[in-house]
């Protein structure tokens, strides 16, 4: 298994690709395979959340890419920036993560907010699509870190890892 600790520069080249959907992507302890089929450990700063794109340097040097999942959506779309904005105000109400495009508003597959969006005057399609959604106001601040506490042979006190496999 491969054990990966922190995030690696932008501009590094990935040799592997890591496939999650959204919400494994907000897990820092994790336990899956990459694109590849090897088996792979995440062991990242409490609080990541991995997006499209962001590069992984693993213990053995080698730099994965993060790569989001084609996942069930929901999609509204319209030229009426109103109408989007108000079913994105009532998706946040129920502190739904949405993903916001010129025109276009995304959420996961909820057919109960599906209707309720639909009830605003937003035509809503069910898609299949990587999920991107908004941070939020305070998602880009950088947290705060604790010692990792575990080591390469299992030995010891260490984080509690989630199991991903499918």
């Amino acid at each position: 298994m491969i054990l990966i600790e922190q995030k690696a520069d932008a501009s590094a080249i990935a040799s592997e690709q890591l496939v999650l959907p959204f919400d494994t992507r907000c897990k820092a302890r994790l336990r899956t395979r990459l694109a590849s089929g090897e088996e792979c450990g995440l062991f990242l700063e409490r609080g990541t959340v991995l997006r499209q794109g962001d590069k992984l340097l693993a213990a053995d040097g080698r730099v994965v890419e993060v790569v989001a999942a084609p996942e069930a959506l929901m999609e509204g779309r319209s030229d009426d920036l109103l109408l989007l904005a108000k079913a994105a105000y009532h998706l946040g109400n129920r502190h739904v993560a949405v993903a916001l495009a010129a025109g276009v508003i995304r959420f996961a597959r909820d057919h109960v907010l599906g209707d309720m969006v639909r009830g605003l005057g937003l035509p809503v399609t069910e898609v299949t699509a990587p999920f991107e959604p908004e941070s939020g106001a305070y998602g880009a601040h950088g947290g705060h870190s604790h010692p990792q506490g575990h080591s390469a042979d299992g030995e010891g006190r260490g984080p509690r890892i989630h199991d991903h496999f499918k």
